[in-house]
């Protein structure tokens, strides 16, 4: 049943694709996606995985349980980021270490999306209110990431931070606004109505997830060739932390949850790491932190890994626990 499941996982399409993308840029092959393009099928499975998470949401009775699942989302996203800075500042230097535990307390609504598949593909649902607890986790990791680089800041001059800017640019950053309003209009929208678009938020998502992974794969592949210049260490945190944070949380998700769905999602959530919002905010706001460090991380590597290996093991952790 182990072999099973991570086979089924590694020959996914949507993961196939992603492959394809980083073996073009090894082959140096003319292959790409148009920028324009990639941004709108970004912009298309935010919509489709907010609207569907709304519409899910429509269906349920808000409870006490519902909040303590946003409650323990955000407190996932705070404890990690300050734990991870720890880590990673016995090797980097205050920035760069800030910037990362940022990204990995953050989330991403990829690896989210292509979670929502993997559960399809073993006949569960997503419960539409865990789409909220992905949106509320986006901005509590970068304000604890920048607040920890301005106290461990030695270079006092530069080390303001305007937290009410930074919270501001968190909660208004176009992924978050976008999937939010998708959700709220899935939630109040007419169910009849809604079921004519129907065909584009559903019937249309695995190709759309396919083609997106096919240029995530692509960018990735571009930028693995310097990352490695950086030493093993960041490296071996891109693997072992997500893995290490998903397996924890799969398992004491059962004290806030007994639903399978949620627990996995948590797990995931936990495991993933952001290389949209977090990076647009640490580019504005600590400026010193090196992109070319914690996005090759994110994207490149913890990516895949949660992808392959990762969700089988989470939700095998699961089943079993």
């Amino acid at each position: 049943m182990n072999l099973n499941l991570l086979l089924d996982n590694l020959t996914n399409p949507a993961l196939l694709f992603f492959v394809l993308g980083v073996l073009a840029v090894y082959l140096k092959s003319d292959l790409e996606i148009p920028p324009n393009s990639s941004k709108f099928i970004s912009l298309y499975l935010l919509f489709a995985i907010g609207f569907k998470g709304g519409q899910e949401l429509s269906h349920e009775t808000l409870t006490s349980d519902i909040g303590l699942a946003m409650a323990f989302g955000i407190c996932i996203s705070v404890i990690i980021p300050l734990y991870t800075f720890f880590i990673l500042k016995r090797k980097l230097n205050v920035f760069d270490a800030g910037a990362i535990a940022a990204a990995y307390g953050s989330v991403s609504a990829v690896t989210f999306v292509t979670a929502v598949s993997y559960l399809e593909s073993q006949q569960l649902g997503l419960h539409g209110y865990m789409v909220a607890v992905m949106a509320l986790m986006e901005s509590p990791s970068i304000i604890i990431g920048l607040v920890l680089i301005s106290i461990f800041n030695k270079e006092h001059s530069t080390a303001t931070i305007d937290i009410k800017s930074v919270i501001k640019h968190s909660l208004t950053n176009g992924s978050v606004i976008l999937i939010l309003g998708s959700l709220c209009i899935g939630f109040i929208a007419n169910a009849k109505q809604a079921e004519g678009i129907k065909p584009f938020t559903n019937d249309l998502f695995k190709g759309f997830l396919a083609i997106f992974l096919l240029d995530m794969g692509i960018i990735s592949g571009r930028k693995l060739k310097a990352f490695f210049s950086f030493g093993w260490f960041p490296f071996i945190f891109a693997v072992a932390i997500p893995l290490i944070n998903g397996c924890v949380v799969a398992i004491i998700s059962s004290v806030i949850t007994a639903d399978i769905t949620n627990r996995f999602m948590f797990a995931i959530l936990a495991a993933s790491a952001s290389y949209i919002a977090v990076p647009a905010a640490i580019k504005i706001s600590a400026p010193k932190a090196n992109p070319g460090l914690y996005l090759p991380m994110a994207l490149a590597i913890t990516f895949p890994i949660n992808i392959t290996i990762g969700m089988p093991i989470y939700f095998l952790i699961i089943q079993q626990w």
